[in-house]
Formats: C-alpha cells, sequence, structure tokens
C-alpha cells in the first residue's frame, strides 16, 4: 500500500490545527482545532503515529493513525515535549529533578552532544582552552566515560570561544565549527571561524575552505559520506566536502547562508535566508546539475518533506509580525498552495508530520516545473543604493563583486578542479595586460604617430587611486588611457591641426567617459 501523504501542523494565533498534504491542502480531521493561543508547545514520535500537544491545562497524546485520544496528563507548566524512539515514554519539561545514571567527569566541559540513532549512543563534548592551552573536543561512547584512554578521538584546536558539534546519521563523525567573538585581524566583525573534522575512528582534520570570511551553514548529507559548507564574504561560497575533508564539487558563489539536504540526500538547496532576498538554487547533486531557483522572500523557516519531493517556506512570529504565512513548494520551483495568515493574526510555528527512513522512496528527479494552480508572483527586485549626488546621474554596469559560476560552468574545460586564489589573480592580470594592448591598438592613429606638440597640464587631473577591485581597477585605467588620449587630439586641434571624423567622435565622447570615470571612483 502507497505510503500516505505527510500532514502539515501549523500553530499560531487561529490556534492549533493540521492540513492534509499535497495534492489536497484541506484541514485534517485526525485533529480537531485546538481553539485559542494557550497551546505553546506538540510534537511528533520519531515515526509520526503519535502527537502530543500542551494546551495550558493538559498535555494530550492522540494516536494519528485511528484519531483516537490515548492518554491526557495534568501538566499545565509543560514547555517542551518529546517522544522515546520507541514510542514509549513521552518526556515533558518544567522544573524537575533527576537522579543521575551516569557521569563524565571532565573539568570545564561547556557544550555536548548526544549522537543520533541507535545504540551504541556516542556523546561530543567540548572544553574551552585557557592560559594558553588549547581548546578540544573529545568524542566518548556510552557508558565508557571512565580511564585515559576512554575517549575514542580528541581533537584540539586555538581560537575558540564556542563550538557548533554536528554529528552525521550514522554517528560516526562530527563536524566542529570553532568561532571567536572577535576577529583579532579586523578582517570582520562576525568574528573569526575555522571548521574541524573529527571521527570515531579517531581520525580529524582542518577542513581548508578556499574563500576568507564567516562559515553560514555546515549540514551533512543523509548518507553520512559527505557535506557541505556555506562560507566566505559576501557572495558566499558553498562546497561539498568528502569524508577526506576533499573538496568535491564547487557551487560558486552567489547570495546564500543556508543549506538543506532532501531526506534522501539527492537533492541539495542552497538558499539566502535572513537579511538576503530568499533566493534558492535547488541542485541535483549525483549529477551537479541546477533544477530550478525559486525566491521565497521574508522566509524565517524551511524544511524538507519528508516525501523527498514538497518543500515548506514559512514567515513565522515573533522573527517577523507581519506578512505571516506558509507556502508548500515543489522542488521544481512551483508553489502547490499558500496560506497567507489575516493582518491581525499571528503565525508562531508549522511542520510536517515525520516518517521513518524508507517509508517513501526515492524518485526519479525531473527537471520539467510541475503544473500548479496557484499563480506565481514577480519577486519584488530591490535597487542598489545611491547615494544622492549620484542619483540624477547615469548608471553605470560596474560590479564591486563579481560572483563565481559553479564549477561545471566555468569557461576552463576539462578542469574539474575550482581555481585557486592565486591561479584566479594571475587570470585577471592576464586578462588586464590583454585588454590594455588592445586598446593601446584601437587609440593609435597616423595623426598620433607624429610627434606631439608640447603639452599643458591636462585639464582634468585624475587621482592614482585603487579599488582593490581588479575589475574595477582596470575599468578606471582604460578610461584614464581614453581620455589621455582626448586631451593630445584637442591640443592637436588647437594648434591648428586637421583632425580625422573618429578622431572628432572620440572628443565629443569626453563628457561621458568623465562621468563613467566619477562613478566608479565615487564607488571606491
Amino acid at each position: 500500500m502507497a505510503p500516505s501523504t505527510p500532514l502539515l501542523t501549523v500553530r499560531g494565533s487561529e490556534g492549533l490545527y493540521m492540513v492534509n498534504g499535497p495534492p489536497h491542502f484541506t484541514e485534517s480531521p485526525v485533529f480537531p482545532r485546538e481553539s485559542g493561543k494557550n497551546c505553546k508547545v506538540y510534537t511528533f514520535s520519531k515515526d509520526g503515529t503519535l502527537f502530543a500537544w500542551g494546551n495550558g491545562e493538559k498535555v494530550n497524546i492522540i494516536n494519528v493513525t485511528n484519531k483516537g485520544l490515548l492518554h491526557s496528563f495534568d501538566l499545565p507548566k509543560a514547555v517542551c515535549l518529546e517522544f522515546s524512539p520507541k514510542n514509549t515514554v513521552l518526556a515533558t519539561w518544567q522544573p524537575y529533578t533527576n537522579t543521575i545514571a551516569n557521569k563524565l567527569h571532565l573539568q570545564k566541559i561547556n557544550d555536548f552532544v548526544l549522537s543520533p540513532g541507535p545504540q551504541p549512543y556516542k556523546v561530543a563534548v567540548y572544553v574551552p582552552g585557557s592560559k594558553g592551552a588549547p581548546s578540544f573536543v573529545r568524542l566518548y561512547q556510552y557508558p565508557n566515560f571512565g580511564g585515559p584512554h576512554a575517549a575514542l578521538a580528541n581533537k584540539s584546536f586555538f581560537k575558540a570561544d564556542k563550538v557548533t558539534m554536528l554529528w552525521n546519521k550514522k554517528a560516526t563523525a562530527v563536524l566542529v565549527i570553532a568561532s571567536t567573538d572577535v576577529d583579532k585581524t579586523g578582517a570582520s566583525y562576525y568574528g573569526e571561524q575555522t571548521l574541524h573534522y573529527i571521527a570515531t575512528n579517531g581520525e580529524s582534520a582542518v577542513v581548508q575552505l578556499p574563500k576568507n570570511g564567516p562559515i553560514y551553514d555546515v549540514v551533512w548529507n543523509s548518507s553520512s559520506t559527505e557535506f557541505c559548507a556555506v562560507y566566505g564574504f559576501m557572495p558566499a561560497k558553498a562546497t561539498i566536502f568528502n569524508l577526506k575533508c576533499d573538496p568535491v564539487f564547487d557551487f560558486g558563489t552567489g547570495p546564500r547562508n543556508a543549506a538543506y539536504y532532501s531526506p534522501h540526500g539527492h537533492i541539495l538547496v542552497l538558499a539566502g535566508f535572513g537579511n538576503l532576498r530568499g533566493q534558492m538554487e535547488v541542485w541535483d547533486v549525483k549529477n551537479y546539475k541546477l533544477i530550478s531557483k525559486p525566491v521565497a522572500s521574508d522566509s524565517t523557516y524551511f524544511a524538507w518533506c519528508p516525501d523527498g519531493e514538497h518543500i515548506l517556506t514559512a514567515t513565522c512570529a515573533p522573527r517577523l509580525r507581519v506578512n505571516n504565512g506558509y507556502k508548500i513548494w515543489h522542488y521544481t520551483g512551483s508553489v502547490l498552495h499558500k496560506y497567507d495568515v489575516p493582518s491581525n493574526g499571528e503565525l508562531w510555528q508549522v511542520s510536517w508530520q515525520p516518517f521513518l527512513d524508507g517509508v517513501f522512496p526515492v524518485k526519479t528527479i525531473t527537471y520539467q516545473a510541475v503544473p500548479s494552480e496557484v499563480p506565481n508572483e514577480v519577486p519584488k527586485v530591490a535597487t542598489a543604493y545611491r547615494p544622492p549626488a549620484l542619483r540624477n546621474k547615469p548608471i553605470t554596469n560596474s560590479k564591486l563583486h563579481e560572483e563565481e559560476p559553479p564549477q561545471n560552468m566555468k569557461p576552463q574545460p576539462g578542469n574539474d578542479k575550482p581555481l585557486s586564489k592565486t591561479a584566479l589573480k594571475n587570470q585577471r592580470k592576464h586578462e588586464a595586460k590583454k585588454a590594455a594592448k588592445q586598446e593601446a591598438r584601437s587609440d593609435k592613429s597616423p595623426d598620433l604617430a607624429s610627434p606631439p606638440a608640447p603639452q599643458s597640464t591636462p585639464r582634468n587631473t585624475i587621482s592614482q587611486s585603487t579599488s582593490g577591485d581588479p575589475d574595477v581597477d582596470k575599468k578606471i585605467k582604460n578610461l584614464k588611457k581614453k581620455l589621455k588620449a582626448i586631451e593630445q587630439l584637442k591640443e592637436q586641434a588647437a594648434t591648428g591641426k586637421q583632425l580625422e571624423k573618429n578622431q572628432l567622435e572620440k572628443i565629443q565622447k569626453e563628457t561621458a567617459l568623465l562621468q563613467e570615470l566619477e562613478d566608479l571612483e565615487l564607488g571606491i
């Protein structure tokens, strides 16, 4: 029998209720709507068969399959719920005491993360450095916490005020994002970040990221054999690495700060949320082919449906208190369902019903957008800020940041590896020299080949400044050459020399060239 469609649970000022998943999107009778604003918490069991929620008076549990109420507990203050992996225990959180079953004796533990999945359970612990000693992360297997050789692996490093530890699904390795609050080099107000790899077999490494800047997101593939990192000053770079921490595929740069693998691991979404415009890139990571580029503006939440075909994006309070609502997409970019909360209401939480691995089979990836009855929205294009002095002047096409294309779209055929920083710099220098030679040849004429008249000081003096961007500097250099040639032509005309038609046309372009040069230098 085909698996049922995952339900969507919605919690907001309109109460707590469930919506049938694609293709129907109608309110589900599985769960009668709980009205009011007192529902502060809910959760599904890992297999999605049980659902528990707290309404400010009781914590109730229902069986989603047969729609029956199983239990009701007088726990009005519960603010967190969690089912055990075998659906036999419901843990609720409120002020309480526990009896300690086992303890890891390690001084100054600052953070720890339990591994996912079944036994044997593992734990990663972080101890910050002090008095010149490095920080370190150690991996242990429960309950083997005692003795000098109890740790499965150890990785020490400097420059870490705090860490984020990410287990892969098979609990065989941990990625550690080490962060400092202050970048002592002054390059960034984000602080400084490094990425480390630690495996339970004792192997460890520093992941070399080829672009400087913050690490926005790191995510494991469900196969546990590769991970994707989004990093570097905007436009950010995205790269897939293998377990040897070698780059497998470079997605180039773009406006992105998050990555999301599909449940089956065959599709990857790179997205720019938060202070970015919500651009998404949907990639087939088996063939490294771009599927679609939808835009989900003002999104504060993203989640893959367990079926591996549909995507949920939402705008929720308190992050944003206006334009709350959610959308359900097909990964090809079609919006299949959209719900906007009334202007006087808020959406607080929305999530998919979970399912166990293997319930939904992997389907062949399609690149053609699926049909939808929801009309397409044209995203608003934000115009770049221009200072008041430039708002009535022509707009030039100069870019401060040149985006790199993905690895398989770069112009170098047969080169499967991304260009290094040195190679990229040398390539730009070569292109600049080539352009300068071509410009010099095009500016030569018989009149200019004759001995020039004595030159006076040019009227339009040009400062020798650099922008730090090779492309902008190249444009400035070429403009200066053209303006210098125009000055020479004007001086020759002043001595009574007859100029050719093409030379007179060059002189007429002087005002436009000066304006373009001014715009470029104001952007420095």
